[in-house]
């Protein structure tokens, strides 16, 4: 049985709440959240050297993947915090393990993120 509460209205009207609570969620990690900025800065730098070094399809479907994968991790790993925080705001082991291995998932995609951006910009560079 879902216990859930749900928003009254239509699918429409449901579907379009969804959204706007997304969208919240986006705004909320770029107000609050430094490494999204950083993510967004560097999303920026990559996007125009893409342009600037003519990269094919394939490699920026490589980066568009990447991008959004670390900032959809970053996300993720907020909510995560978020929760823990919520559950309680006592220094616990297994609530630092939460947390530690969350922010670890996120600095794993972004090391191999950067790992195929150099694979894509160093030759193009040199």
């Amino acid at each position: 049985m879902n216990n859930r509460i749900k928003d009254q209205g239509n699918f429409i009207v449901r579907y379009w709440k969804s959204f706007l609570h997304a969208i919240s969620g986006i705004i909320y990690g770029i107000r609050y959240e430094h490494n999204i900025i950083i993510m967004i800065l560097a999303t920026i730098v990559v996007t125009f050297a893409g342009f600037y070094y003519n990269i094919s399809s394939c490699e920026w479907l490589f980066i568009l993947f990447a991008v959004g994968s670390v900032i959809s991790m970053e996300m993720i790993n907020t909510s995560i915090e978020a929760t823990i925080d919520l559950v309680t705001n006592q220094i616990h082991p297994l609530a630092k393990i939460a947390k530690d291995t969350a922010s670890s998932a996120t600095l794993v995609l972004c090391i191999v993120s950067l790992i195929g951006g150099c694979i894509i910009f160093i030759p193009k560079i040199f």
